[in-house]
């Protein structure tokens, strides 16, 4: 045992590693599962207890050494190579760095979410999957009404009362069932419909949904509050019109144009060669729609709005094809750097 501890100690006591590699090597060797000190040990077992004292005491030493021997050797090449790392060339020339950007429409939810804030609306968001309640038959979608035709929705075929909600409204019913009023809220989200992709339209976009209720509310209050978002989204001198329209939760119901920024109100391929491009529809919320909340219709009055986020970033920014915000092509993210 005694030869076997001093060949251990001779051999280790000559090795001198130049890289962090070789320290690592010859912790294995010695230190490792199958190392040199592993086997002194399983040795040790085997000798009879008046021996055990004496040599445990020899094999414990040689392991410390060994160990902060090797500790010594990989803080000193670790050192080495921090140094080296550390080292700057002032000769080289500098690299860009390049930053990521927001995403379109992320831009636009902001932009339209301050503009609210400044009127008072505060946030509410609601689930993606919803109940057939909450979806239709809360905003005066009675079963079987052909107005459930309007959108063409994805149900859960195992579960034919839940679907992926198809507008942000059934938002705005979760508020009505959970808030006091007066209630001012604004409703952001992803929604979902089985249309065909195309320039103009997608299984898939972004809404913004808005309601206002409270007592003696107005058409005229909704006329001059998407009046004010116009201009503060579009510019001080962007022209609105109000069209009629129906919607099953709002009566009396319209929908909201705006000057075509993509060709200056001369007409394109874009907004149909009209000068116009319909950016949101809105209307009165229907007594029926309140009362179905558990809202005193005859107290209480309010209005509603909801706007598709694609169609808004489309005037905004004046992109002309709307699938360009699902595709992730980075020629195309990159242009919003400064926004």
């Amino acid at each position: 045992m005694d030869k076997k501890i001093l060949e251990i100690q001779e051999t280790f006591s000559q090795l001198s590693p130049k890289k962090l590699s070789e320290v690592e090597k010859i912790r294995i060797e010695y230190l490792g599962r199958n190392g040199y000190l592993t086997k002194l040990f399983e040795e040790f077992k085997e000798l009879s207890p008046e021996f055990k004292k004496e040599y445990g005491k020899k094999i414990n030493d040689l392991k410390n050494l060994i160990t902060e021997k090797i500790n010594s050797w990989k803080l000193l090449h670790e050192k080495d190579v921090n140094n080296k790392t550390e080292k700057l060339d002032l000769s080289l020339e500098e690299y860009p760095i390049n930053s990521g950007t927001r995403h379109p429409i992320s831009i636009i939810k902001n932009e339209i979410v301050e503009i609210f804030k400044y009127l008072g609306y505060s946030i509410y968001e609601g689930p993606e999957i919803e109940d057939d309640w909450h979806v239709f038959s809360a905003l005066n979608f009675p079963e079987e009404h052909p107005a459930r035709d309007m959108q063409d929705t994805f149900f859960i075929e195992k579960k034919p009362d839940i679907l992926l909600r198809t507008h942000t409204s059934s938002v705005q019913v979760r508020s009505m069932e959970q808030e006091k009023l007066p209630i001012r809220i604004i409703c952001p989200g992803r929604v979902f419909r089985n249309e065909a992709i195309s320039a103009r339209a997608h299984c898939i976009f972004h809404q913004i949904e808005g309601l206002y209720i409270d007592k003696n509310v107005s058409f005229a209050d909704l006329k001059q509050t998407l009046l004010y978002f116009a201009k503060e989204m579009f510019g001080a001198e962007t022209k609105i019109r109000l069209r009629p329209s129906f919607f099953p939760f709002t009566e009396p119901s319209a929908e909201m144009d705006v000057n075509c920024k993509l060709c200056g109100g001369k007409g394109c391929s874009v907004c149909k060669y009209t000068g116009w491009l319909e950016v949101l529809g809105c209307g009165m919320v229907d007594p029926n729609v309140l009362e179905l909340n558990g809202i005193n219709s005859k107290t209480f009055s309010g209005f509603a709005f909801g706007m598709g986020l694609e169609r808004i970033a489309m005037l905004k920014f004046q992109v002309r094809d709307l699938r360009l915000y699902f595709e992730n092509d980075v020629r195309f993210l990159k242009q919003f750097k400064n926004y």
